[in-house]
């Protein structure tokens, strides 16, 4: 391909990510193949340079005013990435590993099928979520197996949710060894440990002696002595009221005997239940005890996270993750695989960063190419490069066994359009992680997760395509104008009602019930707002507030999206924002969905 002329090979490339999908499979990963591709993918991250990732979902907005606009800061937006991360379901998460060297790109590429099946039957996860059916019927015009997701999707807990699960199953193979303690022991420590070592010790002499025992007087001295057997070997419980205790018992059975294990028994409301002692019959059968423990409690650890394997891989790998959409993505990773999303976006990110620690977001890469700035399609930014820059990539994808669906070509492009940003932006090949940060300098700058706005502070843009920024102070929001009416109507009808308006404003419609007005000239918001409450109001401004015109700031809308009143109008929910504090207090936000029986999915019987 070096050989063609540059003509030649810059229309090829430009068609790279169309053919890819045509030329070579994506692996589809189910619960039946989950185990081998494990270890592939494992092996094909630990040889890669990044990771690129992209959801599907089961919808990702109720209403138009739900999506991320770019008047939202990013408290708004992480409101609402929230929101729908914590409604929607994740069913899909492609995963690719890839190297990038030179203009040669390398993805090995993983679509994992979920489902949250209550594998454990602890009500974990939840089988309630939102649908939108529109959403439904765009993933299966793209191919999406319904059927393979609901009978052999992956299955997964979070971390939060297998601590929870291993409190209430309380099994013993979940061992815990503890050092020796250093503290002084006092007279009740000492009787403690005096006495169950008194007793340890009569169990050991006593299981000894029933070898010469016959069968009946065996079984009554067992239950005498509240002796069992944990598989083939004796085992007894003993009870403990603290976790000091259980210290003092770890320590005194380390000291007391080279043939005894310990296990921790967990209780069902947490804390220690008691602590099952094993007698072994060899320093060889008590290594062989160990090493059976240690299995099992891997095999049930894998078991209850499932998917979650792959989060923790790539977590621990610290590999740079490569996104389009940062913040709703990692909205729903961490309150899939993480923990319950915390209430602010700077909790967050801080949690977040301990996870996954380097996440590089394509749109803010795309923002330091002036006109990318405005573009939210991967397809129409990649031909606008392939059309302005000379930034050849050569792609080679291994081939896999099972093929994927469309949306397997959105992570192509995705990798693609990395890589030729790498190339334009000058960013070196060599940026492998070493010592928790970035070796080259210039992607460091692009680790980021934000909302549509560039920045932290309250200046925002309104439009889209139009980068002119303004303060949220200078941002009023209107609703209960005559339904039907357009931007250009309600400026019109605004620009005869109040001196303010004289002077240079906009009005965009947010949704059909409310919109913006934009004062470009700063405090002339308030003085509308001042107008529009004032008891002395006149003029064809009077009119329009009796027949129902309600104005608010953009605290207000800050307070919508806090207190999650995600109505289906923006109008009502300002309307609820300005009830009187005691209805705020009351406005509690709620994770119940209520339906009706004859519309619910028993998941069990699939």
């Amino acid at each position: 391909m070096a050989s063609l002329p540059p003509q030649i090979r810059r229309r090829f490339l430009s068609t790279t990510t169309t053919n890819v999908s045509r030329k070579w499979a994506v692996k589809k990963v189910t619960k039946s193949n989950f185990s081998e591709s494990l270890e592939e993918f494992k092996n094909h991250l630990s040889s890669s340079d990044f990771v690129a990732v992209s959801l599907q979902k089961t919808g990702s907005y109720r209403a138009p005013w739900h999506r991320p606009q770019p008047f939202d800061t990013v408290d708004t937006s992480y409101f609402k990435a929230k929101y729908a991360a914590e409604r929607f379901q994740l069913l899909q998460f492609a995963a690719w590993p890839f190297t990038l060297r030179a203009s040669k790109l390398t993805p090995h590429p993983y679509n994992f099928v979920l489902f949250p099946r209550d594998e454990l039957k602890m009500g974990m996860p939840t089988y309630s979520f939102s649908v939108q059916t529109s959403h439904l019927t765009s993933m299966v015009e793209e191919g999406f197996d319904f059927n393979a997701c609901i009978y052999n999707g992956i299955s997964y807990l979070s971390r939060a949710q297998e601590s929870a699960a291993k409190v209430r199953i309380g099994n013993p193979a979940a061992i815990s060894y503890v050092t020796n303690t250093s503290s002084t022991h006092t007279i009740a420590d000492t009787v403690f440990v005096e006495r169950i070592k008194s007793r340890v010790k009569r169990w050991k002499t006593a299981f000894k002696s029933t070898k010469k025992d016959d069968a009946l007087l065996s079984s009554l001295r067992k239950i005498v002595m509240r002796s069992e057997m944990y598989g083939t070997r004796p085992c007894m419980d003993l009870d403990v009221c603290s976790e000091r205790q259980v210290q003092l018992t770890l320590e005194m059975l380390k000291g007391f005997s080279d043939d005894l294990v310990p296990l921790i028994i967990p209780a069902k409301g947490g804390g220690t239940q008691a602590v099952r002692v094993v007698l072994t019959s060899s320093k060889e059968d008590k290594e062989l005890f160990e090493r059976e423990l240690q299995n099992l409690e891997e095999e049930q650890n894998k078991r209850v996270r499932g998917f979650r394997e792959v989060i923790d891989l790539i977590s621990a790998s610290q590999k740079p993750v490569v996104s389009h959409n940062s913040l709703n993505d990692f909205t729903v990773i961490h309150s899939e695989f993480l923990s319950p999303l915390p209430i602010n976006v700077d909790e967050f990110v801080g949690s977040l960063r301990s996870v996954f620690p380097h996440i590089l977001d394509i749109s803010h890469l795309m923002k330091n190419i002036g006109p990318l700035r405005t573009m939210t399609n991967i397809h129409a930014a990649i031909s606008y490069l392939n059309n302005h820059y000379f930034a050849p990539i050569d792609m080679e994808i291994s081939p896999q066994e099972n093929e994927g669906n469309i949306h397997n070509l959105c992570v192509v492009k995705m990798c693609y359009f990395f890589a030729k940003l790498c190339s334009i932006l000058k960013i070196s090949e060599n940026a492998m992680v070493s010592n928790n940060a970035l070796l080259d300098p210039a992607l460091e700058e692009y680790k980021y997760i934000s909302g549509p706005q560039e920045s932290t502070n309250e200046d925002v843009r309104v439009w889209t395509k139009n980068m002119r920024k303004v303060s949220c102070e200078d941002l009023v929001f209107l609703w209960g104008f005559r339904s039907g009416m357009t931007a250009g109507m309600l400026k019109s009808l605004l620009h005869k009602s109040h001196a303010v308006f004289s002077e240079e404003f906009d009005v965009r419609l947010v949704d059909k019930s409310c919109a913006i007005v934009v004062f470009w000239e700063p405090s002339l918001s308030q003085t509308f707002l001042d107008a529009v409450s004032s008891e002395e109001i006149c003029g064809s401004l009077r009119e329009i507030i009796s027949e129902g015109l309600r104005a608010s700031n953009y605290e207000t809308y800050k307070r919508v999206c806090r207190l999650g009143l995600w109505e289906a109008d923006l109008a009502e929910s300002m309307d609820k924002a300005l009830e009187d504090s005691d209805c705020l207090m009351e406005a509690t936000y709620s994770r119940d969905i209520y339906w009706s029986s004859d519309f619910t999915i028993n998941f069990d019987d699939l």
